[in-house]
């Protein structure tokens, strides 16, 4: 059951620790380019295909990321013994500037399994492509997406459609606080499947964001 009455925000003094570049010690070869600003953008590490394994990499390259927390519910297993018992924390990061990720995180306590998700939110983080490929508005601005994308995961399917300047983001309230903290100020959203998994939902959008970029020759894309 989903625990309702308690709102985690995006306070980072008390959900988060903060980041001190020059007491991280990298475990990774990509952690180590980071530090020594051999890599200086998330998209450099994006198009190049490595997938980021430490989170203090976005926080060494992104410091400005806000978190919010979406879902926190009560999961159990049986095992030989006894019924164990964990919450499970869904939660969004992003600069409010084109770039957002998704995680999920469990534990037996709320404020380590929040911990875990944001955490696991930040290894995602991608880059987002914005545009004006509304037909009604053409007003060459960044406000929207390029063009219609399409997300699944599970039984749950998003489509992403631009929306004209001023109109809003039209969607769920978890779907429109991920817009909001990757950047977007414009976009209709329909969804089907069972959508009252917003992990699933959450991932959905997060795969037809993930879709723009990998579409081929999407650098010649022009903008309008």
């Amino acid at each position: 059951m989903a625990m309702r009455g308690r709102r985690f925000g995006n306070n980072r003094d008390q959900n988060e620790r903060v980041f001190n570049i020059e007491e991280w010690t990298p475990l990774t070869e990509l952690g180590k380019k980071v530090k020594a600003h051999e890599i200086t953008s998330i998209e450099q590490i994006f198009h190049s295909g490595k997938r980021i394994e430490e989170r203090e990499i976005v926080d060494a390259l992104l410091p400005n990321l806000k978190s919010e927390v979406i879902e926190i519910m009560s999961v159990q297993r049986m095992t030989k013994n006894n019924r164990k018992a964990k919450y499970r924390v869904t939660a969004v990061v992003g600069d409010q500037n084109g770039h957002v990720g998704v995680g999920a995180g469990k534990d037996i306590e709320v404020k380590a399994a929040i911990e875990n998700a944001i955490s696991n939110a930040k290894r995602n983080v991608i880059p987002i492509i914005f545009g004006c490929g509304s037909w009604q508005c053409q007003c060459g601005t960044s406000h929207s997406l390029p063009f219609t994308t399409t997300g699944k995961c599970g039984s749950v399917e998003v489509i992403l459609k631009p929306a004209p300047r001023g109109l809003g983001i039209v969607a769920s309230d978890p779907v429109r606080k991920m817009l909001v903290l990757a950047g977007v100020k414009d976009l209709w959203s329909f969804s089907r499947g069972r959508t009252r998994a917003k992990y699933n939902t959450l991932m959905a959008v997060y795969r037809a964001l993930t879709n723009i970029n990998s579409m081929k020759n999407i650098e010649t894309i022009k903008i309008q």
